[in-house]
């Protein structure tokens, strides 16, 4: 066996309690279950001005007596920081102001010091905030102020000047027609806004953020999106040099789509597709043995959704092909679309002839929303297993907090 002792120094090191604050007593009530920490300031101890920041003002008298936060757990015990909370009456700027304390954010109806809050957000990105409540035995009200704060602090601090490219989706924040929108910086990989709705209306906003946070909407060269009207409309009218790329992936989408509704309607009369689903979404590289063998058997059939499949992989092969000729292949493909009696697949066709310019504009940016599906597929994750987030204002939180690469400063 044996004993570790610490002096009073050590201890105010191990709990982040500078100077002129000092520990003047420990309490461990094993029947409470948790440690109690009083902390004092020396008698002739003089404090930054906490309005004007004038160094060394003398302390006019006690705001508050027993000020409590909680700090990070000793052992598997709640620590709790006991202090009183001087006044000093600023020699410069002539007001009486309560004092900063260096371990807290000085916040209305804050309880935690800056390494719980440290520890919440750490926390919130890989459990749900009611697991985080349940571990800490905290309500979750107050640890989304927590994280709410220090979200919206870093979002404020946000320098959006070299912004010079954007990507953007829309995903479902709650059931029914609920969606947020995602805007995101490709090049640095980094979210720089997130808004409710899917309307046109939520390009203006990105573009108030990105203008208030040091960029220029002139200075957009590219933006990739879906093919929604109302994302077209936003674009247009707030970045009018930006070139428009539409998202390689939702092309591919519609035609996966396309080729699934010609085999639903395709079911009806032919047996041979039951069953198939799978088989004709994936690659033929992803199939497995077993779906190899029997797309083998159905390749000799005469389907129409084999045709439809046999047009969504050219269609997907057109992206491998260099920038000189893919426009004209394209062109090609979709004149082979429009007259080959899949109504499906016509719709594709049309789609494509309809936003041709921005389909092709993909070979000069090579912008896609893969990173985006990425954000989206994580932070569905996150929403199921927290079985929601009740408000908007707590999912938007969530994906800063996922995917914004904000910097959080404890301060």
């Amino acid at each position: 066996m044996f004993a570790v002792t610490f002096s009073d120094g050590q201890m105010e090191e191990l709990l982040h309690i500078p100077e002129p604050w000092y520990i003047d007593q420990i309490r461990f009530e094993l029947e409470l279950k948790q440690l109690d920490v009083y902390v004092k300031f020396r008698k002739d101890a003089m404090f930054t001005c906490s309005d004007c920041g004038a160094p060394y003002q003398p302390v006019k008298d006690i705001a508050d007596r027993d000020r409590t936060w909680r700090h990070l757990n000793f052992f598997e015990y709640p620590c709790y920081i006991h202090a009183e909370l001087p006044r000093t009456h600023c020699g410069k700027c002539n007001r009486i102001m309560r004092v900063n304390v260096p371990w807290a954010l000085d916040k209305p109806k804050h309880y935690f010091t800056l390494y719980f809050d440290a520890l919440i957000i750490k926390l919130a990105k890989d459990m749900p905030m009611n697991a985080v409540s349940r571990l800490l035995g905290e309500h979750d009200t107050r640890l989304w102020r927590i994280l709410h704060h220090y979200v919206d602090n870093a979002i404020a601090a946000q320098d959006l000047s070299h912004v010079t490219k954007i990507s953007t989706d829309e995903t479902s924040a709650k059931r029914g027609h609920n969606y947020i929108t995602i805007f995101m910086d490709p090049e640095q990989k980094n979210v720089i806004y997130v808004t409710k709705g899917r309307d046109s209306g939520t390009w203006a906003e990105c573009k108030n953020q990105l203008e208030a946070h040091g960029g220029k909407a002139d200075h957009i060269t590219e933006v990739c999106m879906d093919m929604s009207p109302a994302f077209i409309k936003g674009a247009e009218a707030n970045f009018p040099k930006a070139a428009i790329t539409f998202d390689k992936f939702h092309v591919i989408q519609a035609a996966n789509e396309a080729v699934d509704e010609v085999r639903r309607r395709e079911r009806k009369s032919s047996a041979i597709l039951k069953d198939t689903r799978y088989l004709w979404l994936k690659n033929p590289d992803n199939l497995t043995d077993s779906q190899k063998e029997t797309m083998a058997k159905l390749k000799d059939c005469d389907l129409d959704t084999a045709k439809a499949y046999r047009m969504r992989l050219i269609l997907q092969e057109i992206y491998r092909y260099p920038a000189s000729i893919a426009p004209a292949v394209l062109q090609d493909w979709i004149q082979w679309g429009l007259r080959c009696r899949l109504a499906p697949m016509v719709e594709v066709a049309k789609m494509l002839q309809k936003h041709y310019d921005g389909v092709i504009q993909w070979f000069k940016s090579k912008l896609n929303n893969g990173l985006l599906e990425g954000i989206n597929s994580l932070f569905q994750a996150a929403k199921r297993k927290a079985r929601g987030y009740r408000t908007e204002k707590n999912i938007i939180a969530m994906v800063y907090v996922l995917a914004g690469k904000l910097n959080f400063a404890l301060k």
